[in-house]
């Protein structure tokens, strides 16, 4: 009984002083009062006081991580990066009936109170002295300045903080409510009424990773804030109180119930007439709801207006966050850059054509089964030459977190591997382009021969030391090297040898040019390994493509020769725009990404070669383009056949597809069958030239048949003795 009655005692005593430094508070903040210090009690207002008074005034509020856009080149979203899935709005984007219903279940008397709604705030600090939670009495600004500490002490990694933050109890909690109190009343000083609001609906929290009544509104409803309709409004505002309890996408039933309360709420202040409240709750959550998505990864980027966008959106945020280009709009280091992306509000217009990807995908699909027993890959990826800006980008495989095989996989086939690409491919017989220029720099004309050896897929020719014996010569031993047909024996013009692909032509060329020179031109014009480096320095990889590369750089080297010789480095983006639609420094595609590296009148002469390959008699000449459109190009085809390729280009665009095996590089593509055909062998015209002739055609068409400048008379032909 004693100690019954001093626990009642003394929580009587706390619950006295409490009371009374609650009224001293409100005495100095709101009337003015000046309370008598007799005793303790003086002792204990005075300190109470002192302290509100030591408490900063000056609220710091770190700007509101949103949600980001990244859009195709026709405006359709493709990705929405962001750690928090927030867009700010102003509150004029906000329906009036959304509003009601906030204030209505937070605040009535919003607009009427200057920041402190004093019998609340009695009853809360009251409540926390006797150690039980707060019951209430935060006004919609103490909430909104809640909010703004709690953001900003996570955004700087003060865990405590933001704990300090959201103290309900206790000493930390009377703590938390003075100081709520005094930021509310100085805002209140700085800030309308219409600006704090705004600044609630957007920074709240409504459920299921949603920040912000626009964000809510398009992830419950699909709709924006500014359209919501009453029982919409009114479950969303429902929301905030307890948002991870009630989201109609988990917990509809407790959803449904919070709708209602705050319409009863609206109701009771008269917000809303009784039919209205009757038809609003009549509305069946069914009916209302929408859920719409998040389109925070890239995985939910697979069907974006018909096209798989979901590989280059990896493409797209990797680039965003290394491209040197980008350091005056998104930062220097890949964390501030980040912080950009995923929390800055920018919109992100990349040069992706959805036509483009979705024909790509369809043709590469309509010839490589995306299941097959041979575990069988394609990519294909296409760019304008005329600036380098990234066109069309799809691959056999479906997009997957996890490696499953060559079906299923997040890696990206087509580009290099800091940008979430593979370890790369071989690129066989592409290579020849790069001898062909090297050999027109040095004065060689179209109609020069050179002296092939003959071979055949089975009997080889060797190649000795004495051959290449620069610093990117064969070593100590030989080198036996096979065409893909029977050929050789004598001399050969370079249009045979480049339109049939003779790999015992191009040898002695080469030899003759001189491997470090062939290897400095594959660099000049962007070619390099997938990771970066240049082409290994031996024979194999420098003659005939034995080393990794990836589709893009070969699509970026060969789109050199299709525009005079001036090399543009892959651009996926053509502008970033900050969260007030304001365009940020980026450079304009073509404008810096795009070096002249080769003569034109060079690369005039060899895309003549190269248009031999699509003429009769050609590797490619099955893929010739429709309606007789002027293009070049060049089959590959690695030794072993497991990886194939056809490489080509209008002066429009320039395409490259790979047909390949990404996980055994040691298999050969022998006696297959792809989607009902069988292939005895595969080689770079069987499935690859096909696929790219059936996007070129399809990319092409309604533009104009371009042709391609003539070469001049001293590259096509040599000097007339005498």
């Amino acid at each position: 009984m004693r100690g019954g009655r001093t626990t009642d005692i003394a929580s009587i005593i706390s619950l006295l002083g409490a009371f009374l430094v609650a009224a001293a508070v409100l005495g100095v903040l709101v009337a003015g009062l000046a309370m008598p210090a007799v005793g303790g009690i003086g002792a204990v207002t005075r300190t109470a006081v002192d302290m509100f008074d030591a408490l900063p005034s000056a609220l710091t509020a770190s700007p509101l991580s949103q949600q980001s856009r990244i859009l195709d080149s026709r405006g359709n979203v493709i990705a929405t990066p962001s750690v928090q899935n927030r867009i700010i709005v102003p509150l004029s984007a906000v329906a009036p009936v959304m509003q009601r219903a906030q204030l209505a279940i937070e605040d009535s008397r919003f607009y009427e109170h200057g920041g402190v709604d004093v019998h609340g705030l009695v009853r809360a600090l009251v409540s926390n002295a006797a150690g039980t939670s707060v019951q209430g009495g935060s006004t919609l600004t103490q909430q909104y300045v809640k909010l703004i500490l709690q953001n900003t002490a996570l955004q700087a990694g003060d865990t405590q903080a933001a704990q300090a933050a959201a103290a309900r109890s206790g000493l930390a909690g009377l703590t938390r409510k003075l100081r709520e109190l005094k930021y509310s009343i100085e805002l209140e000083k700085t800030q309308s009424k219409d600006e704090i609001l705004q600044g609630y609906l957007n920074i709240v929290y409504y459920g299921d990773q949603t920040y912000g009544v626009q964000a809510a509104a398009k992830h419950y409803f699909a709709k924006d804030a500014k359209d919501l309709s009453l029982p919409e409004a009114a479950m969303i505002a429902g929301l905030a109180q307890s948002p991870g309890t009630t989201d109609p996408a988990n917990y509809p039933d407790r959803a449904l119930a919070r709708r209602d309360i705050v319409l009863d709420r609206m109701l009771e202040l008269g917000l809303v007439t009784d039919k209205e409240l009757v038809d609003a709750k009549a509305v069946k959550l069914a009916d209302m709801l929408h859920i719409t998505p998040q389109a925070s990864s890239c995985s939910t980027a697979g069907n974006i207006a018909g096209a798989d966008y979901t590989y280059f959106c990896d493409y797209v945020l990797k680039w965003l966050e290394l491209d040197p280009s980008l350091n005056a709009a998104l930062g220097k280091t890949v964390d501030e850059r980040k912080a950009k992306i995923f929390g800055g509000g920018i919109t992100v217009h990349t040069t992706i054509d959805p036509g483009m990807t979705k024909a790509a995908r369809a043709e590469i699909l309509a010839r490589v089964d995306p299941v097959n027993h041979w575990r069988i890959g394609s990519a294909a990826v296409s760019i304008d030459p005329t600036n380098g800006t990234v066109k069309g980008m799809a691959q056999s495989s479906t997009y997957a977190l996890k490696q499953v095989d060559a079906t299923q996989t997040q890696v990206n086939w087509g580009v290099d591997t800091k940008y979430g690409g593979s370890l790369g491919f071989g690129f066989g017989s592409t290579e020849k382009a790069f001898a062909l220029v090297t050999a027109l720099e040095q004065g060689m004309p179209i109609n020069a021969t050179v002296d092939a050896k003959a071979a055949s897929s089975t009997q080889a020719a060797t190649y000795t030391r004495s051959e290449f014996p620069d610093a990117y010569g064969l070593g100590r031993g030989n080198w036996d090297v096979r065409n893909d047909e029977t050929a050789g024996g004598g001399p050969m013009s370079l249009a045979q040898a480049t339109s049939r692909s003779i790999n015992t032509a191009f040898v002695p060329l080469v030899s003759q040019l001189g491997a470090c020179n062939v290897r400095a031109t594959e660099t000049r014009l962007g070619l390099h390994q997938t990771n970066g480096q240049p082409v290994k320095p031996f024979p194999a990889a420098i003659i005939l493509g034995a080393d990794s590369v990836s589709p893009m750089t070969v699509v970026s080297a060969y789109g050199s020769l299709g525009h005079d010789g001036i090399h543009c480095t892959p651009v996926p983006v053509s502008a970033i725009t900050g969260p007030d639609g304001r365009p940020l420094p980026v450079p304009a595609p073509g404008t810096t990404n795009c070096t002249h590296v080769v003569d034109p009148a060079v690369t005039h002469g060899v895309t003549a070669l190269l248009q031999t390959v699509l003429q009769p008699g050609g590797t490619g000449a099955a893929s010739a383009l429709a309606g007789g459109r002027p293009a070049a190009g060049k089959t590959g085809t690695t030794n072993g056949n497991n990886e194939t390729w056809f490489v080509g280009y209008t002066p429009q665009l320039t395409t490259a597809v790979w047909t390949g095996t990404p996980l055994d590089n040691s298999q050969a593509l022998d006696n297959v069958t792809l989607r009902g055909h069988f292939y005895p062998v595969v080689f770079g015209a069987s499935v690859s030239a096909p696929i790219w002739k059936a996007i070129m055609d399809r990319d092409l068409t309604g533009q104009p048949n371009a042709d391609f400048p003539p070469a001049p008379e001293q590259i096509q032909n040599a000097p007339t003795p005498g």
